[in-house]
């Protein structure tokens, strides 16, 4: 082929009884250098290709030729183009050079994910955010998810002490407020661990946000309506949630290879803190120009925005979706440990496992601590750190935002240590204990404090440390029993929620015949108990299979 010139190039044609309809159709062929654009016309039999092969005819004007016998032509941007046009040239005598031609074809297509069993299929133009990895778009709507979860949650404590004022409660009733949320957010963890992974966590998390988000909407109907209604519908609310972590893990153990996993695990939780700072942010802006029902009308509503994305672009496995690249599907189902669906959970084989006691036991001491914090403390800026209204909500702020960029850090190390071989057990028991020690540690500063400043300070460092915790017990679902993640976190989180109730509860309780110190301490304890049980139990090695 010269520089100047025009080529055809042309396999033998087919036995006459094949009449294979000629079609026209646009190749962009990418590789790891570069990638030129052909106009192929051709004549195909519909089985795969073969040494049948018929006739081929590629355009090409160039102006240079390159080894595999095709001309590029380069243009002043950065791309690599081919144009073409054809002419007769006969090379039916030579086979083998036909094959060659055939077998690059192939395998550029291959490369790109644009052909299966054999067959190449009709690609359209790839634009530059349909290559972004369909793995990431499930983690991130994940991170949406939970976004919204944490704005519907924390815009109560925010809201609560305009509504405490208006309707007079006491801090009892509050505490009982608060806690109503666990009472049916304790009720869907296992059940929602179960579903998720008997029918698929795409409609299970889908439902939940649909949920939740409608349970959001009513909550100042129910709260004008009388105290149990308030109760009845924010036990509602928690039914919703309450499938949002078995489900999201499910997801996540059938979409994201093991390699990834503290990475990711890390960005879906970060979206819960993140949640909590635009909820404890805009929550007090909303109440102050348009009153506190405004809160939920507004954070409930985006739940449906949400859902349209999700119903659209997610799938609840790799094999269930149409549009994944042919070389991504690879990657994550040679990557990854969970493929088939679960058809019966071995309850009694889970129970008799020490590290699965290890989980359930560490989850409860970690979300006593971390419960407490996420609703009680725009009370605590409130009544000791003398903040109003929005200065409790914006300083509030801070520990979520810490929270959200030490879990991304956390996860980052985790997955480092991990690829450079250190063992996952190892790793799970370093982040974790890092986790426990660090809230018990900056907690007991707060007796020694003397600045408005410095307590918030310490609250800030107090819940980063706790993010390591997303690359330790939170990851460890995963790693000891990937076919059961949904269940096993459904199982350890249902401990978490116990945590949840009493702890919001005792909270109430506390500072009724007590002070914020004696909160602390409880949450200390639990702290270094958590701290022993997870170094002596726990494993990174899988023993469910």
């Amino acid at each position: 082929m010269t520089a100047g010139g025009a080529s055809v190039i042309s396999f033998y044609s087919p036995p006459s009884h094949h009449n294979s309809p000629e079609i026209q159709l646009q190749r962009r062929i990418w590789s790891s250098s570069f990638r030129f654009d052909a106009c192929f016309k051709l004549q195909l039999p519909i089985y795969p290709l073969n040494r049948a092969s018929s006739s081929v005819h590629v355009c090409s004007g160039s102006s240079r030729s390159s080894s595999n016998g095709v001309v590029v032509r380069r243009k002043s941007s950065w791309r690599v183009w081919t144009d073409v046009k054809s002419k007769p040239y006969d090379v039916a005598d030579s086979e083998r050079e036909s094959l060659k031609f055939q077998d690059a074809f192939n395998d550029a297509a291959l490369k790109n994910g644009d052909a299966v069993d054999g067959q190449i299929v009709d690609i359209a133009e790839i634009r530059w955010w349909e290559q972004f990895p369909k793995r990431w778009v499930i983690v991130l709507l994940c991170f949406s998810a939970f976004l919204l979860c944490n704005m519907d949650r924390v815009n109560m404590s925010i809201a609560i002490l305009p509504m405490a004022s208006e309707f007079n409660w006491s801090p009892s009733t509050v505490g009982l407020i608060q806690s109503s949320f666990f009472w049916g957010y304790l009720l869907t963890q296992v059940a929602g661990g179960m579903w998720a992974d008997t029918v698929g966590g795409k409609f299970v998390l889908g439902f939940g946000v649909v949920w939740w988000s409608i349970a959001t909407t009513v909550t100042p109907i129910a709260a004008r309506l009388g105290l149990p209604f308030l109760l009845v519908t924010r036990a509602i609310m928690g039914i919703g949630e309450g499938v949002a972590m078995p489900a999201m893990n499910n997801l996540l153990s059938r979409w994201v290879p093991v390699a990834e996993r503290s990475r990711s695990l890390a960005l879906v939780y970060s979206g819960m803190y993140l949640g909590s700072v635009t909820g404890l942010a805009f929550s007090p802006i909303l109440i102050h120009k348009f009153g506190w029902p405004s809160v939920f009308y507004s954070f409930g509503s985006l739940g449906t925005v949400w859902f349209a994305v999700w119903l659209n672009k997610a799938h609840s496995t790799p094999l269930e979706d149409p549009e994944l690249r042919l070389d991504e599907k690879k990657l994550i189902l040679s990557n990854s440990v969970c493929k088939e669906p679960v058809k019966s959970i071995p309850w009694r084989l889970i129970l008799s496992k020490s590290p699965v006691w290890a989980l359930i036991v560490s989850h409860f001491c970690h979300n006593w601590g971390t419960f407490i914090l996420l609703t009680w403390m725009p009370t605590y800026y409130h009544q000791v750190l003398k903040f109003n209204l929005t200065e409790s909500g914006m300083f509030s702020v801070l520990p979520w935002l810490t929270m959200a960029f030490s879990a991304n850090l956390g996860g980052w190390i985790a997955d480092s240590l991990v690829s450079k071989g250190v063992s996952v057990t190892v790793v799970r028991k370093i982040m974790q204990t890092i986790g426990f020690l660090g809230p018990a540690f900056f907690l007991t500063q707060l007796n020694h404090v003397d600045s408005p400043a410095m307590a918030v300070l310490c609250m800030a460092c107090s819940q980063g440390t706790d993010a390591f915790s997303q690359s330790g017990l939170y990851s460890n679902h995963q790693d000891i029993a990937p076919r059961y993640s949904g269940v096993l976190l459904g199982l350890s989180n249902t401990a978490g929620v116990l945590a949840g109730v009493f702890g919001t509860a005792a909270t109430g309780y506390i500072l009724q015949h007590g002070s914020w110190d004696d909160v602390f301490k409880v949450s200390v304890g639990l702290y270094l108990a958590g701290t022993v049980v997870w170094n002596l139990f726990s494993t990174g090695e899988k023993i469910l299979d």
